[in-house]
C-alpha cells in the first residue's frame, strides 16, 4: 500500500536526466494527481522512446505527497538535496505549490506547475502552464452572466485557492451589478453532513449560478448532496474550474449532468494532437481512465521542457529559462506558447458542460489563444480574452 511520502520508482537517476515527480497517489486529491502523474510519465517515456535528450533519457524520481503540503514541502527537498534533482514536475492544491515554491527557490530548482490557479505570483523557478484566472474564472463569469443571471452563491474547500478564486468571482459578478448571496466554505476531507450548511443557504437564496471551488473526492460529495436535495442544473448550475473528468468519475451520472466547467482542454476535444494523446493515455492507463486538463498541461510541459534541456545542454535552470520564455508546443488543447514575460502560459479558454453520459459537451469555444494575465491587469468582462489572434478555430 503507498503511504505519503513513498518513493514509488525505486529507480535511481546515474546516466541519464534525472526529474522529480511530486503528484498524490493518497489524500483527497489524489485522484486527479493520479491523472497529472500518469500524464507525466507518458510524456517521459515519449520523449525517452525518440531518443531521450541529447541522447540520455530522462529518469523520473517519483514520490507520494499524499495531499499534504508539508510532505511536499520535505520531498522537494530531498529531490533537490539527495537526488540529485535540479527539475520537478508537481503540485496540484496551491497549498502544496506555496509549500514547494520556497524549496526550489533556494535550493535552484525549477518547478513546472501544471495546475490552474489564482494568479498573483511570479517565480523566476517556476513555469506555470495551468490556467490564470483570465484563462478561465473571466470566460466562465461571461458565460453564466450572459446565460443563467447576476445572482451567484460560492461554495468553496478551505485553503488558499478557493478564497482567491472566490474573491475575483466576487469582483466580476459585483462589476456586472450581480451580487454574491452567500460565501461558504468546507474541510478538506469534507463529511457529507459538512455540505448541510451549502444545501440550506442554496433553498433559502434560490441564486442564480452556484460558484464550486469544492476539489478533489469533496467535489462528487458535493454534487451527490445537491442532486438529493433535488435542484434542478438547468436552473441553478454548479459551475467550476475544479470539476473534471477526474471527480465526474467519482460521482453519479445523475449528478453530474448538467453542471458546468470552465477549462483550457477537455478529454472530447477533436485535434489530431488531442487524439494521438488521448489514444495513447487510454491505451496505457485503461479506457476508463479520465483525462483532464491538469493531466494535459502535465504532459506538454514535459515536451516543453524536454526541448528546453535540449538546446540548453544543462537542467541548470538559468540556462533553461532561456529557451523554454517564448517556445511553444502542439499540445492536445492547440499550441501552447511561454510567456517570456511572466513565465505562464498562452492557452485556449472554452467552457463545457457535462452530459448525460458524465462526458462534457463544448458549449462555448471561442478559438482563441489568450495571454496569461496572473496579475489580472484588466479583468474586465468584455475585453476578457486579451487575446493573440489565430488563424483557426481549435
Amino acid at each position: 500500500m503507498v503511504k505519503g511520502g513513498d518513493r514509488l520508482d525505486g529507480r535511481k537517476g546515474a546516466g541519464g536526466w534525472p526529474v522529480g515527480v511530486l503528484f498524490s497517489q493518497s489524500g483527497v486529491t489524489a485522484g486527479i494527481e493520479r491523472t497529472q502523474l500518469n500524464a507525466t510519465l507518458l510524456a517521459i517515456d515519449e520523449v525517452n522512446d525518440a531518443g531521450g535528450v541529447l541522447g540520455k533519457p530522462l529518469i523520473p524520481i517519483v514520490y507520494d505527497p499524499a495531499s499534504d503540503p508539508k510532505i511536499y514541502r520535505r520531498l522537494s527537498e530531498n529531490l533537490l538535496t539527495e537526488d540529485g534533482v535540479r527539475i520537478i514536475f508537481g503540485c496540484y492544491m496551491s497549498s502544496t505549490r506555496k509549500a514547494v515554491l520556497p524549496v526550489v527557490e533556494a535550493r535552484d530548482g525549477l518547478l513546472f506547475y501544471p495546475t490552474l490557479y489564482e494568479g498573483f505570483e511570479y517565480s523566476k523557478n517556476c513555469i506555470y502552464t495551468g490556467a490564470a484566472p483570465n484563462q478561465n474564472t473571466v470566460p466562465l463569469a461571461k458565460h453564466l452572466l450572459d446565460t443563467y443571471g447576476n445572482r451567484f452563491l460560492l461554495v468553496g474547500s478551505n485553503y488558499i485557492y478557493p478564497y482567491e478564486s472566490n474573491r475575483i468571482m466576487s469582483d466580476l459578478v459585483v462589476q456586472s451589478r450581480g451580487k454574491v448571496l452567500d460565501e461558504i466554505y468546507v474541510p478538506l476531507s469534507a463529511k457529507p453532513e459538512d455540505f448541510d450548511r451549502a444545501i440550506r443557504e442554496l433553498r433559502k437564496h434560490k441564486p442564480d449560478v452556484i460558484f464550486s471551488t469544492v476539489v478533489g473526492s469533496d467535489t462528487a460529495r458535493f454534487y451527490e448532496a445537491y442532486r438529493q436535495a433535488g435542484f434542478d442544473p438547468a436552473k441553478m448550475p454548479i459551475a467550476s474550474l475544479t470539476t473534471s473528468e477526474a471527480e465526474i468519475a467519482e460521482m453519479s451520472a445523475e449528478a453530474a449532468e448538467g453542471h458546468i466547467t470552465a477549462a483550457p482542454y477537455f478529454e472530447v476535444l477533436e485535434t489530431a494532437a488531442n487524439a494521438r494523446f488521448v489514444s495513447a493515455f487510454k491505451q496505457r492507463y485503461g479506457a476508463d481512465a479520465p483525462v483532464t486538463a491538469c493531466a494535459e498541461a502535465a504532459y506538454f510541459q514535459v515536451h516543453l521542457a524536454a526541448n528546453a534541456l535540449a538546446a540548453a545542454g544543462t537542467d541548470r535552470p538559468a540556462a533553461l529559462l532561456e529557451p523554454l520564455r517564448g517556445s511553444e508546443f502542439e499540445a492536445p488543447q492547440g499550441t501552447v506558447k511561454i510567456d517570456p514575460d511572466n513565465n505562464h502560459t498562452y492557452l485556449w479558454p472554452r467552457v463545457a458542460r457535462i452530459g448525460a453520459d458524465r462526458r462534457f459537451e463544448l458549449i462555448w469555444n471561442p478559438g482563441i489563444r489568450v495571454k496569461p494575465d496572473p496579475y489580472f491587469i484588466a479583468p474586465t468582462l468584455d475585453e476578457w480574452w486579451m487575446a493573440e489572434a489565430m488563424t483557426s478555430v481549435r
